[in-house]
């Protein structure tokens, strides 16, 4: 049974990156909001961010408010920030999967991969 997930870990302070805005969209004619949420303390989202009943295959869109978030740390960060808006597209291609897709960011950087 097929699911989405993300978390966020904040690689410049080595935590979980708490209270983080996660939006996901789906490409049909144009990218479609499916779900918006929020990390929790452990920089995770409390249930997949795409569960088993409208799982399917396609291309994806996830938007993490990174800039938001460094912007309420008490790092010392230039504005406008060198990141902002996160956005990762990704292609979904077994529907009975689990896609697990983090975020590891700094003010800096960024990256990620498909986890387990």
């Amino acid at each position: 049974m097929g699911r989405l997930t993300t978390h966020v870990l904040d690689t410049a302070q080595g935590c979980p990156a708490a209270a983080v805005n996660v939006a996901l969209y789906r490409l049909e004619d144009e990218f479609k909001l499916l779900k918006q949420d929020r990390t929790n303390a452990d920089g995770r989202l409390d249930s997949p961010i795409l569960d088993v009943d409208d799982f399917q295959p396609g291309v994806y869109q996830l938007v993490f408010q990174a800039g938001d978030y460094f912007h309420n740390t008490t790092l010392d960060l230039p504005d406008p920030a060198f990141v902002g808006e996160v956005v990762l597209r990704f292609g979904i291609a077994d529907a009975d999967a689990h896609y697990h897709v983090p975020l590891l960011v700094s003010p800096w950087s960024y990256s990620t991969y498909r986890g387990s």
